[in-house]
């Protein structure tokens, strides 16, 4: 068994004529790499988060990919409602409708429940539970009088699976899950979908940062090809479900895991 990641895989024209917007997009992790996908599946794409250099960066990385063509940037932090707000404007306003929402922006962090502070458990809350529900709430606003839309949140295997020091995180990541699930139903009379992919252990470089080798190595142990997944594998996956190949799909959370049981 190689633990090799396979060759990337091209477009297929899934997204053409759609428009995305992808939450927490800057940087070499999930939401750049759903962005980049999406831009390669023939959408128009715009792209939020909390950073400028960062996000300016990604905009010319996708201006690259979409042949000099560069997506609307909008700063944003999701544990602002005016922010939100401003953002969700500011997308529909640039490509006449949002057609698709990825929840990608969540915190994450680790510490023992008995040493947590409140303020470390309210802000892994208020990024990655409370800012999908924000995002969730202006999307559906915006979708409802379209008749259409899809909503691909980012959730976690943690929302199911235990790890020391991730009471926040897993807490948070499983209310995205339940938020996915009650969205779905809510929204499924006005033709709009809702799901989640729920990752295990997607490496970038970030994650080396904040991770130790040690556990890094622990964790790809756990997985059945005997390595992390690289994010545009994920990606993939949100593609999908954003995709009319999964317009029966709606309120289910993807596991996009080779961890063994």
């Amino acid at each position: 068994m190689s633990d090799k990641p396979p060759e990337y895989v091209g477009g297929h024209g899934l997204l053409t004529g759609k428009s995305v917007l992808v939450t927490a997009a800057a940087g070499t992790g999930i939401g750049f790499a759903a962005a980049k996908r999406c831009v390669e599946e023939g959408a128009t794409v715009v792209i939020s988060d909390l950073h400028e250099r960062r996000l300016g960066e990604a905009a010319d990385q996708l201006a690259e990919v979409a042949g000099g063509v560069r997506p609307l940037t909008v700063l944003c932090n999701v544990t602002n409602e005016e922010q939100v707000q401003a953002m969700f404007d500011a997308a529909a306003e640039a490509t006449g409708g949002i057609d698709v929402l990825i929840n990608n922006a969540g915190l994450g962090g680790t510490a023992n429940l008995v040493d947590m502070t409140d303020d470390q458990w309210m802000i892994v809350l208020d990024v990655t539970l409370n800012g999908t529900f924000r995002c969730t709430r202006a999307a559906m606003r915006h979708m409802r009088v379209r008749g259409r839309g899809v909503i691909v949140n980012n959730a976690s295997v943690l929302g199911w699976r235990a790890q020391p020091g991730q009471a926040h995180y897993a807490a948070a990541k499983a209310g995205v899950m339940a938020l996915t699930r009650c969205a779905a139903i809510d929204l499924a009379p006005h033709g709009i979908r809702v799901n989640a992919v729920s990752p295990s252990l997607a490496m970038h470089p970030f994650l080396a940062k904040v991770t130790s080798d040690e556990l890094l190595h622990e964790l790809k142990q756990r997985e059945a090809f005997g390595r992390a997944a690289e994010p545009w594998e994920v990606a993939n996956v949100m593609v999908f479900l954003a995709s009319d190949y999964a317009s029966y799909m709606t309120g289910e959370v993807v596991a996009v895991s080779s961890q063994q049981a």
